[in-house]
């Protein structure tokens, strides 16, 4: 039984066990698709994948755990994803993460209180050439400074909210 479950509406996953029935193998897409529905995976939400793919959920949480796309706890209004590949590192990625995590309060993979923002530093966005970069919603931001990175979060949140 699922203890510490968020009482997530389940019916919501009920078009995606229909489309992938009976595929044993579609335990991702079934994770990504419930992702999209839910903004992350609630305990409950892993619980009835689990169940309908007759998987434990400890293979599911396995899953979710190994690749980093998935989420387990609600993320903010703006996810900011902070490359510290190579050249992002090479040119100050770790002075950005500093600025941002004392601009927000926050350390990688946390949230704001208000909702506002997550935090997560990830390993390349692909965006060598702009390095260091960082992107909030579908913005990469280049050639960032510590000032740069926090002026950019500020004006973020001073206008509502909307990257």
């Amino acid at each position: 039984m699922c203890k510490d479950c968020s009482n997530s509406d389940l019916s919501l996953l009920e078009p995606v066990f229909a489309e992938f029935e009976g595929d044993r193998h579609a335990l991702v897409t079934i994770l990504q698709k419930a992702q999209e529905i839910y903004g992350y995976l609630p305990t409950d939400v892993i619980y009835r994948i689990a169940e309908k793919q007759g998987v434990s959920p400890a293979k599911v949480l396995g899953v979710a755990t190994f690749y980093s796309q998935f989420r387990l706890k609600p993320v903010g209004k703006n996810l900011i994803l902070l490359c510290k590949g190579t050249a992002c590192h090479v040119n100050g990625a770790d002075g950005i993460a500093k600025a941002l995590k004392e601009e927000l309060g926050i350390e990688d993979g946390g949230t704001t209180d208000d909702g506002l923002f997550s935090l997560k530093e990830v390993a390349c966005l692909g965006c060598c050439s702009l390095s260091p970069v960082m992107m909030i919603g579908e913005t990469a931001y280049g050639s960032l400074t510590p000032e740069k990175a926090k002026e950019i979060v500020r004006k973020i949140a001073a206008e509502g909210g909307a990257a």
